[in-house]
């Protein structure tokens, strides 16, 4: 680095005679420093407060605050105390100045009539130590700076390891829960199977009546569409991720669409010998993505007949002042207040129904909330549950979720 490329350092020259200053700076002015005069102690203080100085040179005889004074308020300031601070004085060596000066801090003298030589050098000295003082501190700012963000990146680390954790055991989560749900409609279709094929090899066709046949059909059809919804919750799920699930907003009337969904559940509610009851008075319209709204509705529908004790399901439509309100009720055992936000999660299910599913729920509230909507539920363990969804009449701008 140039000399002159270099950060100029401050000096402070403090003599009560005008022309010792102006000597004394002369002597040690040079392009890659400053010199600051002060002509008492008191002026000399508020420069020193002002500024971060190099060095301080201090004459010993002034009126007022001596130089000694000087330098004894100067270590005793938290800003100052680390100043070097150089002497000049007339009194001979042999005095006792030396022993004084260095009792208040002083760490070396300049004795008059002052040395060219000796003068230049010593400020230089303490120029250069200045300056390596100053290295240090930068390099030892840059390794603070280093060390916090090494800090940082450990603790980002340690946040994407939990994150991958976390996707680890969402992953096993997602394929026990996929082959759990699976299971149940397979095996039921497998076993339906293997009876028909043992009662067709012992050439017992009586038994297929039509009344049988319906009966088989229904039964085939919905362990069939178990499996489907299971697929399309899947595939939902990573739409929502990815955030490529759309909603189509069209002109829907929800009293028509819950009237048509009790009717085409009629037939899952008798299965679990349950009925279905609708509440809904005056239309109500609005823009809605109908098959979506269907979606929700069928998920609330189908869990609350699984999990209703075989009890009357309610579902209820509610005009609201620019929207809507749907409010599915069962009668069955009920959601802890621990498990009831946690349900809303991908691939959980509340502790007390381990086969509620862990994908309907969650696609729903985000199909709810791409509609600008919110879906939640009220329940007590043995009380039965009422999930409620509400709806604005037109979902927000963005028809992306």
């Amino acid at each position: 680095m140039l000399i002159t490329d270099r950060p100029q350092a401050k000096l402070l020259i403090v003599d009560d005679l005008p022309e010792n200053l102006l000597a004394l700076e002369a002597l040690i002015r040079q392009p890659d420093r400053i010199v600051f005069q002060a002509s008492s102690g008191e002026e000399a203080l508020a420069l020193l407060l002002e500024h971060e100085f190099a060095l301080a040179i201090l004459d010993v005889q002034m009126p007022g605050m001596n130089g000694f004074e000087l330098a004894e308020l100067m270590r005793g300031t938290e800003k100052t105390r680390h100043i070097p601070i150089v002497f000049v004085t007339a009194a001979g060596k042999e005095s006792n100045y030396a022993f004084k000066g260095y009792e208040t801090g002083a760490v070396d003298f300049l004795y008059k009539p002052l040395d060219i030589n000796a003068v230049r050098g010593k400020v230089n000295v303490f120029i250069e130590l200045f300056r390596h003082r100053q290295e240090i501190q930068r390099q030892v700012q840059a390794l603070e700076k280093s060390r916090q963000a090494q800090e940082l990146l450990v603790q980002q680390l340690q946040s994407t390891q939990g994150e991958l954790q976390n996707a680890v055991r969402m992953r096993d989560d997602f394929m026990s829960m996929v082959a759990n749900e699976l299971l149940t409609p397979l095996n039921t279709l497998f076993l339906q199977v293997q009876l028909r094929k043992t009662e067709l090899d012992g050439g017992n066709t009586g038994l297929f009546t039509e009344a049988y046949l319906k009966k088989m059909v229904g039964s085939d059809e919905r362990q069939v569409q178990s499996m489907v919804g299971l697929i399309d919750d899947m595939l939902d799920v990573s739409r929502i991720r990815s955030q490529r699930l759309a909603i189509r907003p069209r002109e829907v009337e929800l009293g028509a669409l819950l009237a048509r969904v009790v009717d085409q559940l009629h037939q899952q509610a008798t299965a679990a010998g349950s009925t279905v009851r609708l509440q809904a008075g005056q239309p109500v319209t609005g823009q809605w993505d109908e098959f979506r709204i269907e979606q929700v509705v069928v998920n609330l529908l189908a869990r609350a007949l699984r999990l209703g004790n075989a009890q009357p399901v309610d579902i209820t439509l509610t005009p609201l002042d620019g929207g809507a309100r749907i409010e599915v009720g069962d009668q069955g055992q009920g959601i802890a207040l621990a498990d009831q936000a946690r349900i809303f999660e991908q691939f959980e299910h509340d502790a007390q129904h381990p086969g509620s599913g862990g994908l309907g729920l969650y696609v729903s509230q985000q199909l709810v909330l791409a509609h600008g909507g919110t879906l939640g539920v009220r329940s007590q363990t043995g009380q039965g549950t009422v999930f409620t969804v509400t709806l604005p009449l037109t979902p927000p701008p963005q028809t992306r979720h």
